[in-house]
Formats: C-alpha cells, sequence, structure tokens
C-alpha cells in the first residue's frame, strides 16, 4: 500500500494525488495539518527533512519533492503514460515542471498563506510566533513567513508572485495556442504539475485572471474535467469550503488587481 501524507490546500500534495488518480492506484492518506505545523514535528521531520508536504511511503521508503513523487510513481508505474514519449514533448514537460517549482509554487505561497495558514501564528505571542517560525527548514520560506506575517498584501513577496502568475499564463497561453497540454498533444505531468496552481485561483475567486485568456482557460477546464482532478483536488473543495475561501480572497483580489 502506498501511504501519501498530505493536505488538502498544498498545490504540491494535489498534482501527486492528481498522478496517483490518473494511474488508478490505491493509497493511504496521512493528512498533516499545515496551519498546526504538524509538518514541523519531529516524527514527521523523520520522513521529510525539509517539512512539508507531500511525503509519499512505498513498502516503508520515503520519497519526498513533489515532482520526484510523480516521476516515481511514472517510473514505477508506467501505464496510463504521463510522461511524453516525444523527447522534445518529454523537455517540455520537465520546462514546466520545473518553472512550477522554481517558480510559481513560491509565488502561490506569498499568494495563499496569508489566508489559510497565518491564523494559527496570529494567535501567538510575538515570542511563540517566532520561535514557530524558527523551525521552518528552509530560511526562503521562513523569512517569507516573516515578511508576510509582517506586511500581509503590502509585503514585497506579493508584487512579486503576482508577476510571476502574470508571465506564467501569457507565456501558457502562447503555447496552448499550438497545442491543447502544456508539453504536447496528451496530458502529462506537466498538466498534473500546472493545474493546481490554477485551483488557487479560482477557489478564491480570481478565476478572471485567467479567464481573459481563452486557451488558458479552456486548458483548465478540460484538466478539471478530468477524473483524477475531480477525486484528487475538487472533492477537496465542496461549496461550504469554497464560499469561505472566496470571501477571504475578495480583498487580496483588489491587491492583486492594482499590480496587474
Amino acid at each position: 500500500m502506498l501511504e501519501l501524507y498530505t493536505h488538502p490546500m498544498s498545490p504540491c500534495a494535489q498534482k501527486v494525488r492528481i498522478v496517483l488518480a490518473e494511474k488508478n492506484l490505491d493509497w493511504e492518506k496521512h493528512h498533516v495539518s499545515l496551519p498546526d505545523k504538524e509538518n514541523l514535528k519531529p516524527d514527521y521531520l523523520e520522513l521529510n527533512p525539509l517539512g512539508v508536504v507531500p511525503t509519499l511511503v512505498d513498502d516503508g521508503q520515503p520519497v519526498i519533492e513533489s515532482s520526484i513523487i510523480c516521476e516515481y510513481l511514472e517510473d514505477k508505474f508506467p501505464e496510463p503514460k504521463l510522461r511524453p514519449d516525444n523527447p522534445y514533448h518529454a523537455s517540455q514537460m520537465r520546462f514546466w515542471m520545473k518553472h512550477v517549482d522554481n517558480k510559481v509554487h513560491p509565488s502561490c505561497g506569498a499568494l495563499q498563506w496569508p489566508l489559510v495558514m497565518a491564523d494559527k501564528l496570529k494567535g501567538l505571542s510575538a515570542a511563540e510566533m517566532d520561535a514557530m517560525i524558527d523551525k521552518v527548514v528552509e530560511k526562503p520560506r521562513r523569512e517569507r513567513q516573516r515578511r508576510l506575517l509582517k506586511h500581509g498584501y503590502d509585503a514585497p513577496d506579493i508584487t512579486d508572485a503576482v508577476g510571476t502568475y502574470e508571465k506564467t499564463i501569457a507565456d501558457m497561453e502562447q503555447v496552448l495556442s499550438a497545442q491543447d497540454w502544456v508539453a504536447g498533444d496528451k496530458f502529462s505531468l506537466a498538466d498534473a504539475a500546472m493545474a493546481p496552481y490554477f485551483q488557487t485561483l479560482y477557489q478564491f475567486g480570481w478565476s478572471d485572471w485567467y479567464l481573459s485568456r481563452k486557451k488558458v482557460a479552456a486548458w483548465y477546464e478540460r484538466c478539471v474535467a478530468r477524473a483524477s482532478y475531480q477525486t484528487g483536488v475538487a472533492a477537496d473543495f465542496p461549496a461550504e469550503t469554497l464560499a469561505v475561501l472566496r470571501s477571504k480572497g475578495e480583498m487580496p483580489w483588489k491587491k492583486i488587481q492594482e499590480r496587474l
């Protein structure tokens, strides 16, 4: 049995859940409460020294980093294929996966973290808050959380995040004008990796950001229509949850629009 340590709001975990569903694999869920910083507890850090989700455990062996997990699943369970046979398309798949990891994910974190992860920290004393953030393993994430707690949507991270998302959507519009999927003519690991970052826009009521690009909007609609997206992502966002998230997203959307 495959085991996945996951959180419903984590795009990195969502993309792994999409791949698991695409491959019709059974797996056991272990919920990790990110707002409660369960990802920083010693027993979890033994599995994942970076203190992030997801973590896949296969036959007692932990596999970490979401893109690596996706390729691990592709290697171990090669059918149905989610890696293009065409070498150029495979290189494009890896380009987009790297872009997601290096650029889009930190940008999504800046936009989403203040809305869904910060409340528990804000309820602590200043000393308790500093002590909790000090436990964050990687310095860039640690310092970004401090800036976002202090400045909210006026933090410089927000401007950078909006710029990254805007360029990504524009670049995708160009790529998708010639093909249905981001790495060729078939759904691949690249689409599984990218789609959750549009879930973030959708769930907070920021859909106008991508709906203005017809090719991107149609691509995301195709992603959402897949059974893997419905079970791997959408099932965790019933109407009541979406209503709460969209209410949270109203003020930030105004801040985002000011930067577009």
